[in-house]
């Protein structure tokens, strides 16, 4: 008999997880935040490879939420010059406002369709 998982945070990646998925040409955009650090990367689940990945750790200080939109900004820049106009956003485990959001108005901003 398996072992069950009552771990709240697997069970809320697990049931947000299951209906989005990434292709070569829309990617699952997959966000990691830190109490300091806020990540994304473009991940293709077809393949099983990570196309672009970017951080706050690359850009100077400044405010969090600031980070975060520049993180979409600079990410939506290079998935441009990578021939990729549409994404699907992965906000993991966590909320969508703050941080999350502001990464995801970033990459709108820089003409990404989420």
């Amino acid at each position: 008999m398996g072992k069950i998982n009552f771990n709240k945070k697997t069970r809320k990646k697990r049931r947000i997880g299951t209906s989005i998925e990434g292709r070569e040409k829309r990617p699952r955009i997959s966000v990691y935040r830190s109490n300091r650090y806020i990540y994304a990367q473009a991940i293709d689940d077809e393949k099983r490879t990570t196309l672009v990945s970017f951080s706050s750790q690359k850009l100077p200080k400044s405010k969090k939420v600031n980070q975060a939109k520049e993180v979409g900004l600079q990410l939506a820049k290079v998935l441009k010059e990578k021939k990729i106009s549409t994404v699907v956003f992965d906000r993991n485990i966590y909320i969508y406002k703050g941080r999350v959001k502001a990464l995801c108005d970033g990459l709108r901003e820089g003409g990404i369709k989420v």
